[in-house]
């Protein structure tokens, strides 16, 4: 791998990095506020969606600088599926581990984040690196 590319692939790791907080926030915020009035996996679920939308947007167009297609969103969509069902399950557990409801997720996103980086590189970018 040539210094240019390793360069390229950090960069995009970077952006990724604050697509990813930006989302994460998002989800994040939408959780512990419905986390207040419903059911702690429903209110996780629903802030996953309305953050897994606007990662989409900006994966698409600052992290990856491409056009929303089918095939990089049926690759973002199952890449994430994958994501969500990773971070139920560690949710649950650290839950069950004792972790408040409130802090949970603050590990689970520390878990998934690099995972879901190869994934969706993957379905964006499957020539590079």
């Amino acid at each position: 791998m040539n210094r240019e590319k390793i360069k390229q692939l950090a960069a995009t790791f970077v952006r990724f990095g604050i697509v990813g907080v930006i989302a994460t926030a998002i989800h994040y915020g939408i959780y512990l506020l419905l986390n207040l009035f419903i059911n702690t996996t429903i209110a996780y679920t629903i802030g996953y969606a309305v953050s897994f939308c606007c990662n989409y947007l900006l994966t698409n167009k600052f992290t990856f600088h491409t056009k929303p297609t089918k095939r990089n969103g049926i690759g973002f969509a199952l890449g994430h599926l994958i994501n969500y069902l990773m971070q139920i399950a560690l949710l649950h557990l650290f839950i069950h581990l004792g972790i408040s409801e409130a802090i949970a997720p603050i590990p689970v996103y520390s878990i998934v984040v690099p995972v879901n980086f190869f994934i969706i590189r993957h379905f964006f970018k499957p020539k590079q690196i």
